[in-house]
C-alpha cells in the first residue's frame, strides 16, 4: 500500500514540475541591425483582405508613396520593440482568466502527556469566494484592456507610415525643387560671368555687375538650403526604415487617392474606423468593468469551505468553514469612487480626442481647399511664365533681346514653377493628414510582425 502511494505521489510531482516555466537567458544584442540597402529589408506585405495573397516589392523598384509607408511598418524599429506592450496586454489577460487557486491548511500535534491516546489532526480547505463574484467582470476588463492596447498598436503603425509617406512625398519634390534651383543657379552664373567679362573688357559698367552678384548668391543660398532640407528628410526616412543612413532609392510622383466619400461623412463614423479613438473606446469599456468589479466587491470579502480534524482522544469531526470580513468600516467605497472618477476622466479623455479630430478634419479641409485655389492660380501664372520665357529666347536668338533679359525671363519662369512646386508639396502632405485624420487610407489589420492570433481589424460597431 505504501509503495503505492509513492508512486501515485512521485507521480503527482512529476506532472506539477512539468507544467512549471523554466529560466532561459536572453541577452541583449551587442550591435546594431541597421540595413545596408533595401534589398536587407522586410518588403513582403502581407494580404489585409481575406482570400487575398502577399505582395513581395522589388529593392530596385520605383517605390510609391504608399508603398514606403508600408516599408516604414514592416521595418520600423520602434514598431518592432511595441510587441513588447502586446505580450504584456495578453500576459495581464491571462492573469485575469484564471480562477484563484483554493487554500489547503494540514495540522499536526504530538500527545505529549495527559488523558489522550493518540495525536491531533487538522485539515481545512477553502476557496475565495470575492475573487468568484468579480471574476467575470475582471476577465472583461482584461480583454478589452488587450484590444484598447492592440488597437493603439495599429494607430502607431499608422502614425509611423504617416510619417514615411509624408517624408517620401518632400523627397520627391525637394528633388524637383533642387532640379529648378541648379538650372536657376547655372543661368545667373552664366550671365554673371558674362558681365564680369563685359566689364573687364570695358563694355559694361561695373556697377551691371552687382544685381546679378546678389541673385546669383541668392540662388546659391537657396540651392544648399534644399539640399541641406533633402538629406534631412532621407536620414529621417531611412531611421523609420531601419535602413543606413546613406541608404537611396526612386521614389515616383505621390498619388493621393479620392476620399471614399465626403468628410463629412466619413467624420460621423470616425470612432468606428480610426485606431486610436478606437482604443480609447476600448480602454473606457475596460474601466466600465472595473467599476462593475468594484460594486460588486462590496460583498464582504469571504471565504468558505471545509475543515477535519481529530483531537487526542480520537474524536473526528467534519463542517464547513467560513471566513468574512464585517463589512463596518470598509464597504470599498474608496475603490468605487476611484474607478468611477477614473471612468469619468476616460470619457472627459475621448471626447476631447473627438472634438480635437473633427476640429484638425475641419481645418484640414479648409487648407486643402485654399491650397487648389492657389495651386490653380500659380500654375497658370508660371505657364505665362514658361510662354514668356520661350518667346524671349526666340527674340534673344534673332538678336532682338540682350541675354540679362534673357537671364530674367528665364529665372522668372523658374521662380514659377519653384513655387507651384511648394504649392503642391503643402497640397499632398494635407491631402494625406486628411486621409488619416479620417481613418482611411492605411490597412486595417496590423502589419507589423505579431503573433498571428492578435492581429486587430478595426470595425464598425
Amino acid at each position: 500500500m505504501m509503495r503505492r502511494w509513492r508512486t501515485r505521489g512521485s507521480l503527482v510531482v512529476t506532472l506539477m514540475l512539468a507544467g512549471c516555466a523554466s529560466y532561459q537567458a536572453q541577452p541583449l544584442a551587442t550591435a546594431p541591425n541597421l540595413a545596408p540597402n533595401v534589398a536587407a529589408l522586410d518588403r513582403t506585405i502581407p494580404a489585409t483582405k481575406t482570400g487575398g495573397s502577399a505582395t513581395t516589392l522589388q529593392p530596385g523598384q520605383t517605390f510609391s508613396v504608399g508603398q514606403v509607408g508600408l516599408l516604414a511598418i514592416l521595418n520600423d524599429p520602434d514598431l518592432k520593440s511595441e510587441r513588447g506592450q502586446l505580450g504584456v496586454a495578453q500576459a495581464t489577460a491571462l492573469s485575469a482568466s484564471l480562477l484563484p487557486n483554493p487554500s489547503i491548511g494540514l495540522g499536526f500535534a504530538a500527545l505529549i502527556s495527559g488523558p489522550g491516546s493518540t495525536p491531533s489532526y487538522a485539515a481545512s480547505l477553502t476557496e475565495d469566494i470575492q475573487s468568484l463574484i468579480t471574476y467575470h467582470a475582471r476577465v472583461a476588463a482584461a480583454r478589452a484592456d488587450l484590444g484598447s492596447v492592440n488597437a493603439q498598436l495599429l494607430w502607431n503603425e499608422w502614425q509611423v507610415a504617416q510619417d514615411a509617406r509624408l517624408l517620401a512625398t518632400q523627397i520627391y519634390f525637394a528633388n524637383i525643387q533642387i532640379r529648378d534651383r541648379t538650372r536657376e543657379f547655372k543661368l545667373l552664373s552664366e550671365e554673371l560671368s558674362s558681365v564680369r567679362q563685359a566689364a573687364a573688357s570695358g563694355s559694361l559698367d561695373l556697377t551691371a555687375e552687382a544685381p546679378l552678384t546678389a541673385a546669383a548668391a541668392s540662388a546659391s543660398s537657396a540651392l544648399a538650403s534644399a539640399r541641406l532640407d533633402q538629406i534631412k528628410a532621407w536620414q529621417q526616412l531611412d531611421a523609420l526604415l531601419g535602413l543606413e543612413p546613406s541608404v537611396r532609392f526612386d521614389i515616383s510622383q505621390p498619388e493621393i487617392p479620392a476620399l471614399p466619400g465626403s468628410p463629412d461623412d466619413l467624420l460621423s463614423t470616425l470612432p468606428s474606423r480610426r485606431p486610436d479613438l478606437l482604443a480609447l473606446r476600448l480602454g473606457y469599456n475596460a474601466q466600465e468593468e472595473r467599476v462593475r468589479a468594484a460594486i460588486l466587491a462590496q460583498f464582504p470579502a469571504l471565504s468558505l469551505g471545509a475543515a477535519w480534524g481529530s483531537d487526542t482522544s480520537n474524536v473526528v469531526s467534519l463542517g464547513p468553514q467560513v471566513t468574512m470580513d464585517l463589512p463596518i468600516f470598509n464597504r470599498n467605497q474608496g475603490g468605487i469612487a476611484t474607478e468611477r472618477a477614473t471612468r469619468e476622466l476616460l470619457q472627459a479623455q475621448y471626447q476631447a480626442e473627438l472634438d480635437k479630430a473633427a476640429g484638425t478634419v475641419k481645418g484640414l479641409v479648409k487648407r486643402i481647399s485654399v491650397l487648389n485655389d492657389d495651386v490653380a492660380s500659380a500654375s497658370a501664372e508660371a505657364d505665362i511664365a514658361q510662354r514668356q520665357a520661350h518667346d524671349a529666347e526666340q527674340a534673344y536668338s534673332q538678336g532682338n533681346l540682350d541675354q540679362r533679359s534673357l537671364v530674367d525671363y528665364q529665372t522668372t519662369a523658374l521662380d514659377r514653377e519653384l513655387e507651384v512646386t511648394d504649392l503642391r508639396n503643402s497640397l499632398d502632405s494635407d491631402q494625406l493628414a486628411l486621409s488619416i485624420e479620417l481613418g482611411v487610407g492605411l490597412p486595417q489589420t496590423r502589419l507589423a510582425p505579431q503573433n498571428p492570433t492578435h492581429q486587430t481589424k478595426v470595425t464598425k460597431s
